[in-house]
């Protein structure tokens, strides 16, 4: 008998993985498959909460769309994506699908991640990837060390430092996602 064997495409790899681990996040980051499990309560609800924020300052009638979990295409290597929490993006972002339920970079106006277990994720190679990718504005609820950051603006693929939110505080919506917005701190951390 003979046996063929099959060495796996990290996308290949990827795509078992979702399919074994329901509601997990199975992501290829620089290379590197990630898995997140599925969002706690507090998390959740720092989303939902968002939808009604960006709704409620007029996101849709500027038009702009708000989703959450789509895939966005990475410039980083072949077959890097990432699935971040929440993103804001452009009205005709669906003419943008490159594969797998991912879109191109230059639809996503911004991006949030609310920290899970796999914080240092969000805190580093996305941080990397979204600033290649030329994401305008990433947001981090990062619940590991309680507090909010803001980069903003890449240049040459790198954001600058980013900005430090504190509980108490709110994070000004920069400019170029197209809404006047404050957030809460304590919402984007604790869920409303």
């Amino acid at each position: 008998m003979a046996v063929v064997q099959h060495e796996l495409t990290m996308s290949e790899a990827a795509d078992l993985l979702s399919s074994a681990l329901p509601g997990h996040r199975v992501e290829i980051l620089q290379g590197r498959l990630t898995v997140t499990p599925p969002p706690d309560g507090s998390h959740a609800l720092a989303l939902t909460w968002l939808v009604v924020a960006f709704d409620r300052a007029g996101a849709r009638k500027a038009g702009l769309r708000y989703v959450q979990g789509v895939g966005l295409w990475l410039p980083t290597l072949p077959q890097d994506f990432a699935i971040p929490d929440f993103a804001v993006v452009d009205e005709d972002f669906r003419d943008a699908h490159v594969r797998k339920n991912c879109y191109a970079p230059n639809v996503f106006r911004l991006v949030v991640e609310v920290t899970s277990s796999n914080w240092s994720d969000d805190l580093g190679p996305k941080v990397e990837c979204y600033a290649q990718a030329g994401i305008p504005v990433y947001v981090i609820a990062d619940r590991k060390h309680d507090e909010v950051l803001l980069y903003q603006d890449p240049v040459d693929g790198k954001y600058a430092k980013p900005q430090h939110y504190k509980r108490g505080q709110s994070v000004p919506v920069p400019e170029v996602v197209g809404v006047a917005l404050e957030l809460s701190v304590d919402t984007l951390l604790d869920g409303d």
